[in-house]
């Protein structure tokens, strides 16, 4: 599988993970979490567990409240209980 924006394959012969890491940055808060094969069973399904995380994580972002340029406390908490939940 190819990487797509905000999510990236985890792959080297010489360490312990392989997965996807989703990262993404918004009004100055960046989010990440790691998509482990060995948790999830296989590179498609960690990837399908990333890609459902990444579009609730949009979805959350892009209709927040901004309070001077940036996301508010309550915003950035919703986003880690997501990715905690994924």
């Amino acid at each position: 599988m190819k990487s797509i924006k905000n999510l990236t394959r985890m792959t080297y012969e010489t360490a312990a993970f392989q997965g996807w890491r989703l990262a993404i940055s918004r009004k100055g808060s960046s989010f990440t979490k790691y998509f482990s094969d060995k948790v999830y069973g296989d590179e498609a399904k960690s990837f399908a567990a990333a890609e459902a995380a990444l579009a609730g994580l949009k979805m959350v972002l892009e209709g927040a409240r901004l309070v001077d340029g940036k996301h508010t406390a309550t915003t950035k908490a919703k986003v880690e209980k997501l990715l905690k939940q994924a």
